[in-house]
């Protein structure tokens, strides 16, 4: 089984199961794909890359309920423009912290809230949950990679070492 096909089938089940839950849990079923993808988008696909993916998808939440305040508080569209504008600027700037290096993530945390008319507090828990989710997708599946490429030796045939 190749790697991509094993990536695939254990994305395969693990969708279905978040599908599931996040119906359950009253989530965002598409907050917590967007939070999945940002982890598989992350150019480190270790645990750290899944906490900076994390860390980049709050701060864009952060970011998004700025704009969303500082709009309503401005009053006028053209200055909601501009404080969209400056807030870009800033979601990019910070990337010079080594927690929050994936731009693409911050983003994708500002754009789901947006998405979710400012309801962070559906967001954040979904964002988190698909990001962890997606971990385990890529983890599982290189898992099972590895145990289908590996010679599988026959219970009778296995030698015990007695000392």
């Amino acid at each position: 089984m190749t790697t991509l096909v094993a990536i695939a089938v254990t994305t395969g089940i693990l969708s279905a199961i978040w599908g599931w839950l996040s119906v359950a849990l009253g989530l965002l079923t598409w907050a917590g794909f967007l939070g999945c993808t940002s982890y598989f988008a992350s150019p480190d696909d270790s645990l750290k890359g899944l906490g900076v993916s994390l860390a980049t998808n709050l701060s864009g939440v952060f970011w998004a309920m700025l704009i969303l305040s500082g709009s309503d508080w401005l009053g006028t569209e053209m200055l909601g423009y501009g404080l969209t504008g400056l807030v870009a600027f800033l979601m990019c700037v910070q990337s010079r912290q080594s927690w929050l290096t994936f731009i693409p993530g911050t983003f994708i945390g500002c754009c789901a809230t947006f998405a979710a008319a400012g309801q962070w507090q559906l967001v954040v828990p979904s964002l988190v949950l698909g990001g962890v989710f997606g971990f385990l997708m890529k983890q599982s599946g290189l898992w099972l990679s590895v145990q289908a490429r590996s010679p599988k030796v026959p219970e009778e045939e296995v030698v015990v070492n007695e000392q």
